[in-house]
């Protein structure tokens, strides 16, 4: 099979890239994502949608094959039958989520939206009220000691988009757990910076042996996962 085709972009075109995309596990390592799908892909990891816009993440893409060999040492030992999916890949994602969120950050984000014309109608009353409302967020998970899951939930929100976004564009992609994330934290020293590894997203072209793409999806009947009131 080749690779996912880009879609026309009408009324069922999301639900049909839903459906057709899945987890490659064998990857073409001659084939490349063209520069404009590179930016795209940047585009998609900054535009996803996180509760009170914290983006508490940071991605490191790599597209050199020196990038992914330090992605890949993540594989070592226990999580090797993952590395051929990083080094065969055209690019590798790494997810990581911020470990805390302080009043210097949130003051930072305001900044930005300032910039980019969030609070032209009145600046300094849409400020505080934008403030008001994402700090009561922050202090409620700092209060009950889980803003280190909290941040990760929103980095997952991430992904999740990452992956539909990718598919649309026709480019394969496997998200993956299997990796030593302290490996990743020290290499890239992301627990200085203020952030942790969570989950590597491989991205390319799948091969053409790539026994997963003949297999049929497999989901949960709908009368199971879903309840309609």
């Amino acid at each position: 099979m080749t690779a996912l085709t880009p879609l026309v972009r009408t009324g069922d075109a999301i639900v049909d890239t839903a459906k057709a995309r899945y987890t490659t596990k064998f990857y073409d390592a001659d084939k490349r994502i063209s520069e404009s799908d590179v930016q795209a892909i940047r585009d998609l990891l900054r535009f996803s949608p996180s509760s009170t816009n914290a983006q508490p993440w940071h991605f490191i893409l790599a597209g050199t094959p020196e990038g992914k060999e330090r992605v890949a040492g993540a594989t070592a030992g226990a999580y090797s039958f993952n590395r051929n999916k990083i080094v065969d890949a055209s690019h590798v994602v790494v997810f990581a989520a911020r470990t805390a969120i302080e009043e210097e950050y949130l003051q930072h984000i305001l900044d930005v939206e300032d910039a980019d014309g969030r609070f032209v109608t009145d600046p300094q009353a849409l400020r505080e009220q934008m403030h008001g409302a994402r700090s009561m967020f922050v202090d409620m998970h700092k209060e009950a000691g889980d803003l280190d899951a909290w941040s990760q939930a929103q980095t997952y929100l991430n992904i999740g988009q990452f992956m539909l976004g990718v598919a649309s564009l026709g480019i394969d992609a496997t998200p993956m757990e299997g990796v030593d994330l302290d490996a990743l934290d020290a290499e890239f020293g992301l627990r200085e910076k203020g952030f942790r590894a969570l989950v590597v997203v491989s991205l390319g072209y799948r091969a053409a042996d790539d026994f997963n793409a003949a297999l049929p999806k497999s989901r949960l009947p709908e009368a199971e996962v879903i309840t309609e009131i």
